[in-house]
């Protein structure tokens, strides 16, 4: 009886521990397959990665919104605000130019307009070089182009006047609007590089019908139908002399200030002149 139960108790032993055996061997068998398909997948979503551009681009962005929505979640429960309205990109909308990236006679311009009208010189250096540019498409002095701003505005882009001329050159933008139309309209006359182009265009026609600089002033203030201007071209004229001198390195407060033009004589006057 006794050899039974121990028998029996070594055949227990012995069937538990080919089960156990059974078990594990499986568990292997598993484990090797699962990795293989683990591994399988990967390659495959590698592959499909590969060559599926669009979709690798539209997880990428899905993954990066996620990850930004949770750096903002964060951020505005430690108190910060500008998480949720931060625009990496602002930075490209930004009108300026780095100053020594201009010539030594424009960058010297750019120094004289930022101190005399308290501006920053970076955006003074981008508008520089902008008159430089539209200066020479339109076969118009730089330095009259940026007198007319210095004049119109004093280098303030949201300038507007009581009759509706606005920014940096103060164009009449019901009247031209037809001009702004190619930099997506009305609104660009408060995008400094947008107002300069149109300005200079604007200029450019009035010079034309004026028949010279001092003429086209005239058209371009609205003055050429009238007796007088105001003063607004010699203001003009005198600025853009004192420009001219800080480009050949001169003191432009030795410029000195031009004479108005006589007004013209009334009809009585030259009546008597011409019987003489």
């Amino acid at each position: 009886m006794a050899n039974r139960a121990t028998e029996w108790m070594q055949g227990l032993v012995r069937g538990l521990g080919l089960f156990a055996q059974d078990v594990a061997h499986g568990l292997l068998v598993v484990s090797h397959n699962t990795l293989a398909l683990l591994g399988l997948g990967l390659v495959t979503i590698a592959a499909l990665f590969a060559t599926q551009n669009d979709l690798r681009v539209g997880l990428e962005k899905r993954a990066l919104a996620w990850l930004a929505e949770r750096h903002e979640v964060r951020a505005e429960a430690n108190g910060d605000t500008l998480q949720a309205v931060a625009e990496p990109d602002a930075v490209q909308r930004v009108t300026a130019a780095d100053p020594t990236e201009l010539s030594k006679q424009q960058s010297a311009l750019a120094q004289h307009l930022a101190r005399r009208y308290k501006v920053a010189v970076e955006p003074v250096a981008r508008l520089v070089l902008e008159a430089w540019q539209a200066g020479e498409r339109a076969r118009i002095d730089p330095t009259l182009v940026l007198a007319v701003m210095a004049v119109e505005s004093s280098f303030n882009p949201f300038a507007q006047s009581p009759v509706g001329a606005q920014g940096l050159m103060q164009v009449m933008t019901r009247i031209h609007d037809d001009k702004f139309e190619a930099f997506g309209g009305q609104r660009a006359a408060f995008d400094p590089v947008s107002n300069l182009r149109v300005g200079v265009q604007v200029l450019k026609e009035c010079i034309q019908r004026g028949g010279s600089v001092a003429e086209g002033l005239r058209y371009y203030v609205g003055a050429a139908n009238m007796d007088d201007d105001g003063g607004y071209a010699v203001r003009v004229l005198f600025e853009q002399e004192q420009l001219k001198a800080v480009l050949a390195g001169r003191n432009p407060a030795l410029v000195q200030q031009p004479r108005p033009p006589a007004p013209p004589a009334p009809a009585s006057a030259v009546a008597q002149v011409a019987h003489l």
